[in-house]
């Protein structure tokens, strides 16, 4: 019955402690975040168990919080940021205030498409790891309509990670990653990248802390309206590289 699921999630709040929280980092996504809501509702809501989904807004310039906030469903939040702080900052913000046993972080152009998340979930849930990587480069993943471009720059930046900064998993940067709620709130308690590389930084103290980390194989599609400019957002996560080590270094992470 999966109106009659979503049509109880939209309107009666939960009074139990949330099985599942998802946290969408968005950036002037009036475009296309209702959709993005809509699919998630359905699909998870149909899968029998409490949730909540967090809408951390970045500071967005066009209508993007009226229009959530406009939508009045029970179980969503929105994360209202004063201005625009980073990816990094919103996806903080939605993983400190989610509640869930689990916590799932998804892009807001649903690239990696929902369905895939009992994956994820099964690798917390029934083996007991802390963290699951959504991944386009593991054995089994799905990456289509990316760019030449992209893909040589994504071969690089997996390169180096893996052998530069012996980091065991083969793609940081996809936006679908789920954690315990433990592992949620100490990883993003210690972050200190609020921009687009944040990612390596939480697997780089994952790892540190001991964590187990499994990367899943999922299926991703390069959505059309991204507002990622490839050559500046390479630039940077070099740099943020050098400053995780110089923060490790120093003992930030201790």
């Amino acid at each position: 019955m999966p109106y009659e699921n979503y049509a109880k999630w939209k309107s009666m709040p939960i009074d139990t402690q949330p099985r599942l929280s998802i946290v969408i980092p968005a950036y002037n996504e009036q475009e296309r975040i209702v959709a993005t809501i809509g699919a998630i509702a359905s699909h998870v809501s149909d899968l029998g168990f409490p949730w909540e989904m967090f809408i951390a807004d970045d500071g967005s310039r066009d209508d993007t919080v009226n229009i959530v906030t406009a939508l009045g469903l029970a179980n969503l939040v929105v994360l209202k940021a004063p201005k625009n702080g980073g990816k990094g900052s919103a996806v903080q913000r939605g993983m400190l205030a989610a509640r869930g046993k689990f916590v799932l972080f998804a892009d807001a152009d649903n690239s990696t498409p929902i369905e895939e998340v009992s994956k994820l979930l099964q690798k917390l849930e029934g083996e007991g790891y802390d963290v699951a990587v959504g991944s386009r480069a593991a054995d089994g993943a799905e990456e289509g309509k990316k760019s030449f471009f992209r893909k040589v720059l994504s071969g690089g930046l997996r390169w180096i990670v893996k052998n530069i900064f012996r980091i065991g998993v083969k793609d940081t940067q996809c936006g679908f990653k789920m954690y315990t709620h433990e592992a949620a709130q100490k990883l993003h308690t210690k972050q200190t990248i609020m921009g687009f590389s944040f990612d390596l930084e939480i697997l780089y103290l994952a790892a540190k802390y001991g964590y187990k980390i499994a990367e899943v194989p999922v299926s991703w599609i390069d959505a059309p309206g991204s507002k990622v400019d490839t050559r500046k957002e390479v630039q940077r996560f070099l740099r943020d590289l050098l400053k995780i080590k110089a923060n490790d270094l120093r003992g930030v992470y201790r």
